[in-house]
């Protein structure tokens, strides 16, 4: 079984294209931080995958995502080994991505929809008794 469950930061913008047949495709980098029992002073150490979204989920996350915002990603993962420019070995991993859940709330870090201007203020969701809200479909990012 190829499964992986990654939870981190996006590294850039996604980048949505299209193939020849006009399937959606998206791809963006996280990185996932390293838990270290001695945390030196400075950037902790880091993984980075690259991830690959095709078609409505890939589209999505090229509407709503952006740099610094963080997300979980559940999907396999392939690795491939190649010499950089330097000469030196280096290994790369990518995630076929499955499920993209966004993780940082709305108008935090990075949030493009913080920024753009809305064309109507929602109103107010009123609390129902049993301690739920309303919330309208068009509200939902998906």
């Amino acid at each position: 079984m190829n499964k992986v469950f990654i939870v981190g930061n996006l590294t850039r913008d996604p980048e949505l294209r299209s193939t020849r047949d006009g399937i959606s495709v998206c791809s963006f980098t996280v990185a996932v931080n390293r838990r270290q029992r001695n945390a030196e002073a400075g950037q902790p150490e880091a993984d980075f995958f690259r991830v690959t979204a095709w078609r409505q989920l890939g589209e999505i996350c090229a509407k709503y995502l952006a740099k610094g915002r963080k997300v979980s990603v559940t999907g396999s993962v392939s690795a491939s080994a190649y010499t950089a420019q330097d000469g030196s070995a280096r290994a790369s991993l990518e995630v076929t991505a499955d499920d993209v859940e966004f993780l940082t709330p709305r108008g935090e870090v990075g949030d493009v929809s913080a920024a753009a201007p809305r064309a109507q203020a929602p109103a107010p969701a009123a609390p129902q008794s049993n301690g739920f809200v309303q919330v309208d479909d068009d509200e939902l990012p998906f």
